[in-house]
């Protein structure tokens, strides 16, 4: 997997973690973060004396930052905070939109992943039916737009709203599981490390 560079704010932690039991002038301020390119759930150190607000979007890469000090680690679903965790829809919805292009073409190029099981089936939503209603009309003509596909597919009026959801589960690792495989397709995996 690559390295980010631009995230979006879901939370900022100014007392760093309620749950840290460290006295108050040992901890650090937190920044909960989703990167723009790979979705990493991540956790940041901002520079000293700046605070950041939810939906800013901020570099990280390798160059001088203005505004995070460090990248602490990445981190799990469960270890988003609940503001961090509600804001998150709405944030992947400006990025879904944002690079409109790479979701609808993930619409014109979804592949079988077995002989039951195709990838448009892992949308919410999309059965059998759905499936083949979506793959005749790639075949007439690719789609261009997430408006193209709902004016084609009636039973799909938000392909945004589909594709935010499916992302929340894979970044949630609430998988639908078939056999021991959980399938990803618009979030990378990542070994959890112990601690």
């Amino acid at each position: 997997m690559g390295m980010e560079e631009y995230v979006y704010v879901l939370d900022y932690l100014p007392h760093g973690r309620p749950e840290d039991e460290r006295p108050i002038y040992k901890k650090e301020p937190l920044v909960l973060a989703i990167g723009e390119k790979y979705l990493s759930l991540l956790e940041l150190v901002p520079k000293r004396g700046v605070e950041l607000k939810p939906h800013e979007r901020v570099y990280i890469g390798k160059k001088e930052r203005d505004k995070i000090d460090y990248i602490k680690r990445r981190i799990s679903y469960e270890e988003l905070s609940s503001a961090a965790k509600a804001e998150l829809p709405y944030v992947l919805e400006k990025l879904v939109k944002k690079d409109e292009k790479r979701y609808v073409e993930f619409f014109n190029k979804a592949a079988p992943l077995t002989t039951r099981l195709h990838m448009l089936e892992l949308l919410p939503g999309i059965g059998k039916k759905l499936m083949w209603e979506i793959l005749e009309e790639r075949r007439k003509k690719p789609f261009e737009s997430f408006e193209d596909i709902s004016k084609r597919i009636k039973a799909i009026s938000d392909p945004v709203k589909l594709i935010v959801n499916r992302i929340i589960t894979e970044l949630s690792e609430e998988d639908v599981k078939h056999g021991k495989r959980k399938y990803r397709i618009f979030v990378s995996p990542w070994q959890r490390r112990e601690r």
